[in-house]
C-alpha cells in the first residue's frame, strides 16, 4: 500500500465546485438547473481583452515567462493599484500568479506549521482552513456576525492574538456574506496591530471594485505602518470575467524587512508553476488599461440583482436576508425554516433545481445561513426565488 503524508488527508475541498458538478450532472439528464451556487460572473469577459490574447499568441509569444510574471504585466498592476489606492508599490513587489489561490497557498505555507496559529475569517472562503490545517498549523476563527453587518471586528480580532500567531487573514468585500468593513474598523484593527509585530497579515483583496449604496473599499496597502509585513491578494477573475484565464496578482512586502518573503514566493513558483502564461499576461494588460466600459456595466447589473435578491429572499417564508455592501453574494439567514443549511441547499438541487451553497461550507459559524451567488441573470434569480418559495411552502 502507497502511504502519503497526513497532510493531505487534512486537505478540505472549495464545495462550490462540488455543488457544481452534480448541478451538470443533474442539467445533463435533462433537469432544468439554476445555478446560484459558483462565484463566476455570467458576463463574457470584454472584447478587447479577449483580442489582445489572440494577438498576443499571433505575435509569438508562445514560451515562458519571468516567475514573477512579465515587467510590464507587473507595471500595468502598479498603474492599476494606484489609480485605486492611491498607493505607489514597486514592480518588484507585484507577483502575477495563476488566479488568487496560490497566493493563499504561499503565504499560509510560508507561515504555517504545527505548533502556530493562523486566524482566518468565519464565515469564510474555505481555502483559507484548508490550507491551514494543510500546514499543522491551529485555525483560528475570526468570528464574522450578522449583527455586524457581517464586517470583522477589530477587538474581537485583536483578542484573538497569541504569542503562537503568525498569520492573519482578512478579507473585505467578503466572500460569502458580501460584508464590507467600513475604515474606521480597520484603522482601529491597525493600531492595534502594533503591538503585534509578528504577525503578518494576508489581505484578500479580490472584490475591491464591488462595493454597492456609496461604500468604499479600504485597502490595507492605504497604511504604511503595516506594509513591511503585508500581502495584498487581487486578481482579474472577478473584476473583469476572467475567471478561467487563471490570471493573479498579490503585492508582498517591501523594503529591507520584508523583502525576503518576495523571493521566496518567487522560488515557490519555480518550483511549482513555473510562471503565468504569457498571452494571458497580455490580456491583463489590456484589462488593466483598456476601457472599463464593462466593468461598470457589469457593477450596475449587479447593483440591480442585488435589490432583486434581497427583496426576494426576505419575501420567503423562514428567510431574512441583510443587504450586501460587496461582493456578488447574499447569505441570507435560514435558521427559521426549520431545515439545517447543508439539508436546505441539498434539498434545493435535488428537489427544486436550485444551487446553492450551504453555510457550513465556509465554516463553524456558517450553520444558518446559505449562500446565493447573483453573478446570474436576473431571470434566472426570478426563477430560483420561485422555486425556492414553492418548495418551502410545501
Amino acid at each position: 500500500m502507497l502511504h502519503t503524508i497526513s497532510a493531505f488527508d487534512r486537505l478540505g475541498e472549495e464545495n462550490a465546485f462540488a455543488v457544481l458538478a452534480r448541478a451538470t450532472a443533474l442539467a445533463h439528464q435533462g433537469r432544468d438547473i439554476v445555478n446560484l451556487g459558483i462565484g463566476q460572473p455570467d458576463f463574457k469577459t470584454p472584447q478587447h481583452i479577449v483580442e489582445a490574447a489572440i494577438k498576443a499568441l499571433r505575435d509569438g509569444h508562445h514560451g515562458y515567462t519571468p516567475a514573477n510574471g512579465l515587467l510590464a504585466t507587473r507595471e500595468a498592476v502598479v498603474r492599476r493599484t494606484l489609480t485605486t489606492t492611491g498607493v505607489e508599490v514597486s514592480p518588484e513587489s507585484v507577483m502575477i500568479l495563476p488566479g488568487g489561490k496560490p497566493t493563499m497557498f504561499a503565504a499560509i505555507l510560508m507561515f504555517g506549521e504545527p505548533g502556530t496559529e493562523i486566524l482566518y475569517p468565519d464565515p469564510g472562503f474555505p481555502i483559507y482552513r484548508s490550507m491551514i490545517e494543510f500546514t499543522g498549523a491551529a485555525p483560528i476563527p475570526v468570528p464574522i456576525r450578522e449583527e455586524n453587518g457581517f464586517a470583522f471586528s477589530a477587538d474581537e480580532t485583536l483578542a484573538l492574538i497569541t504569542p503562537k500567531t503568525r498569520l492573519l487573514i482578512l478579507n473585505s468585500p467578503a466572500n460569502p456574506t458580501g460584508g464590507v468593513t467600513p475604515r474606521a474598523e480597520i484603522e482601529k484593527l491597525v493600531k492595534g496591530l502594533q503591538a503585534h509585530p509578528h504577525v503578518a497579515i494576508l489581505s484578500d483583496e479580490i472584490y475591491d471594485v464591488m462595493t454597492y449604496d456609496g461604500e468604499k473599499h479600504c485597502s490595507l496597502l492605504t497604511f504604511p505602518e503595516i506594509r513591511d509585513r503585508l500581502i495584498v491578494l487581487n486578481g482579474w477573475s472577478k473584476t473583469w470575467a476572467m475567471t478561467g484565464w487563471r490570471m493573479g496578482w498579490s503585492i508582498w512586502p517591501n523594503g529591507d524587512k520584508g523583502a525576503h518573503l518576495y523571493d521566496k514566493v518567487r522560488k515557490l513558483a519555480v518550483n511549482c508553476w513555473s510562471c503565468v502564461n504569457a498571452p494571458s499576461q497580455f490580456a491583463g494588460i489590456a484589462a488593466i488599461d483598456g476601457p472599463q466600459d464593462d466593468v461598470d456595466k457589469m457593477m450596475r447589473a449587479f447593483d440591480r440583482r442585488r435589490k432583486v435578491v434581497v427583496e426576494g429572499l426576505n419575501a420567503l417564508p423562514g428567510v431574512s436576508c441583510i443587504t450586501p455592501k460587496g461582493a456578488f453574494y447574499a447569505f441570507p439567514n435560514v435558521s427559521k425554516t426549520g431545515w439545517k443549511a447543508k439539508k436546505l441547499a441539498s434539498a434545493l438541487l435535488e428537489d427544486a433545481g436550485v444551487a446553492l451553497i450551504g453555510g457550513p461550507d465556509f465554516g463553524i459559524l456558517g450553520e444558518g445561513y446559505i449562500r446565493l451567488s447573483y453573478a446570474n441573470s436576473e431571470e434566472n434569480i426570478l426563477r430560483a426565488l420561485e422555486r425556492i418559495e414553492a418548495f418551502l411552502k410545501k
